[in-house]
């Protein structure tokens, strides 16, 4: 999952992000509505948490110009601003949650995997495919009964993979869903996490190798998969 922060206070908005790296969720943070709108218009992202109270464009006109575009990124408000009326109000501009300061990462990470799980709708909480299960919300790959432990890197890679059902994810879209905009589009980080990944899951190679395409979870018989 790829999110966007837009938060003006520098140490609260760093907080979260690193707090959201340990939980496999990758971040990118815009102080202001121009940076927001700018970072929105060329990133894909899977959800927008906006603070309503930040300079140039506010997350309320934020909020009305992504509703407006037609993208369905959810958006989950995040503001000091509490009483109903203001909540009320937020839900009324095209918000989907809306969380008040100050507030416990960890309900923010629920938050989110809420969300998401909503914007896919069809996929199931824990997801299965080819003998792993894979479980969002407590982070954890189990493959055939057998648990995987994972980095935070590997993981997210692994849960597009497994989310798009045997479909091809190209590297370009992993990179574009597991890391943040820091992410050098010309790195071999993408084919490095998926090796150390693959070689995890262990055999039979679960990770299949379209050849000039990308990546997919090899959903054939056991006996003919191959990485």
């Amino acid at each position: 999952m790829r999110v966007l922060i837009v938060e003006d206070e520098p140490e609260l908005a760093e907080a979260v992000r690193d707090g959201l790296r340990l939980a496999a969720i990758a971040a990118d943070v815009a102080g202001d509505g121009e940076t927001a709108l700018e970072l929105l218009a060329v990133n894909a992202y899977d959800i927008a948490i906006l603070d309503r109270d930040i300079p140039g464009p506010s997350g309320d006109e934020i909020a009305k110009r992504v509703v407006a575009s037609g993208s369905g990124t959810p958006i989950l408000m995040l503001t000091a601003a509490d009483r109903i009326d203001d909540k009320a109000s937020g839900f009324e501009l095209g918000a989907d949650d809306y969380l008040t300061k100050p507030f416990e990462l960890r309900e923010l990470v629920l938050r989110l995997r809420a969300l998401d799980r909503r914007r896919a709708h069809h996929r199931p909480p824990v997801q299965e495919i080819a003998g792993l299960r894979l479980d969002p919300f407590r982070r954890e790959v189990y493959r055939d009964g057998r648990y995987v432990a994972l980095t935070r890197k590997q993981f997210a890679v692994l849960e597009v993979l497994v989310a798009a059902q045997g479909g091809v994810v190209s590297a370009e879209e992993l990179l574009e869903r597991a890391w943040d905009e820091n992410a050098d589009p010309f790195t071999n980080a993408v084919r490095i996490t998926v090796s150390a990944l693959r070689k995890r899951l262990g055999e039979p190679w679960l990770i299949a190798t379209v050849a000039g395409v990308g990546y997919r979870i090899d959903t054939g018989p056991a006996g003919e998969r191959r990485g």
